[in-house]
C-alpha cells in the first residue's frame, strides 16, 4: 500500500472534485440555457458590477484553498489513523471494516453537522467582529457581492483554513466518523456550500427546501449592511436565532426579470 489508501484519497479528493462538477453544472445552466433565470438573484450585469474579485482570481484562490485543504486533510487522517479503517489481517492482507449500524452512522452524521455549524459560526462572527482578521482576511470571501457557484469557497487562505478546513477536522474528530462515512459528509457539505452561494433560489432544489439556511438566505449576508447578519453556515440558522444576529428575509420579482432577497429589520420593516 502506498503512502495512501483508498479510503484517505476519496475523503480528501472527492470534495474537490464534486465541487467543481456541481458548480460546473450551475454555470453551464446559466451560461447556456435560459432555464434557471427566472431564479437568478442576480443578473450577469451584476456580477460584473458588484463583485470586485475577477472569476480568474476567484478561480485561482479557491484552487490554492482546495490544495491547503488537502494537505491538511492528509495530515489529520495520518496523524489520527482513520476512524473505522481497513486494517491488517493475520496474513497481511487488508481486512474491511466491519460496517456501522445505520442509526450509528446517522448520528455520527450528526454530530459532526452540529461541530461544523457552531465553529464557522462563530469563527465567521470573529472575522467580522475583529476589524482587523476582517479587514486582512475575510473581507477576500466578500469581494463577491453577488455570489456564484465556484466562489462558494473563494477567499483568503487564513480564513479558509480558519473558518473552513479546521472546522471540518473537528467535525471529523468529534463524530468519530470512518473514512466512508467522512467521505460522504464532505461531499454533502461541499455541495451544500456550492448551493449557498450559487446565486440560484431554486424552489425545487431538495437542499434549499429542506434546510432553511439556504441560497437566499445566505444573499442576505453577502448584501450591503448584511455584514452582521445571517452568519451561520452551511446547515442551520439556530445561532443566528439563539444570539440575535438572524435576519428574515422575503424573495420577490426583480424588475427586469428573476428575484431579488429583501431583509427585514427587526421591526419588519424592508429595506
Amino acid at each position: 500500500m502506498g503512502f495512501m489508501n483508498a479510503e484517505e484519497l476519496v475523503v480528501t479528493l472527492a470534495p474537490v472534485a464534486v465541487y467543481w462538477v456541481y458548480a460546473g453544472i450551475y454555470e453551464a445552466l446559466l451560461a447556456r440555457t435560459a432555464v434557471l433565470d427566472k431564479y437568478r438573484l442576480h443578473s450577469r450585469r451584476d456580477e460584473e458590477t458588484k463583485n470586485i474579485a475577477s472569476r480568474k482570481d476567484v478561480i485561482k484562490g479557491v484552487l490554492l484553498q482546495q490544495a491547503i485543504q488537502v494537505a491538511i486533510s492528509v495530515a489529520v487522517l495520518k496523524l489520527e489513523g482513520g476512524h473505522g479503517a481497513a486494517t491488517n489481517d493475520t496474513d497481511g492482507s487488508l481486512a474491511a471494516p466491519a460496517a456501522e449500524p445505520f442509526l450509528v452512522v446517522a448520528a455520527r452524521f450528526g454530530v459532526a453537522m452540529l461541530v461544523l455549524d457552531a465553529w464557522q459560526y462563530f469563527m465567521h462572527r470573529l472575522m467580522h467582529s475583529v476589524p482587523y482578521m476582517y479587514r486582512r482576511f475575510h473581507s477576500w470571501h466578500h469581494r463577491v457581492a453577488a455570489p456564484y457557484a465556484y466562489a462558494a469557497q473563494y477567499g483568503h487562505p487564513v480564513d479558509g483554513v480558519l473558518t473552513e478546513t479546521l472546522s471540518g477536522a473537528a467535525a471529523y474528530l468529534a463524530s468519530g466518523m470512518p473514512p466512508r462515512a467522512a467521505a460522504a459528509f464532505f461531499v454533502f457539505a461541499t455541495v451544500k456550500g456550492v448551493d449557498d452561494h450559487c446565486g440560484v433560489a431554486l424552489p425545487w432544489n431538495p437542499v434549499h427546501a429542506l434546510f432553511r439556511n439556504n441560497t437566499a438566505y445566505h444573499d442576505v449576508h453577502h448584501q450591503r449592511g448584511g455584514g452582521r447578519r445571517n452568519f451561520s453556515q452551511p446547515f442551520f440558522v439556530v445561532w443566528d436565532r439563539l444570539l440575535g444576529t438572524h435576519a428574515p428575509y422575503t424573495l420577490r420579482q426583480r424588475h427586469g426579470g428573476g428575484l431579488e432577497v429583501k431583509a427585514f429589520d427587526k421591526d419588519r420593516q424592508m429595506h
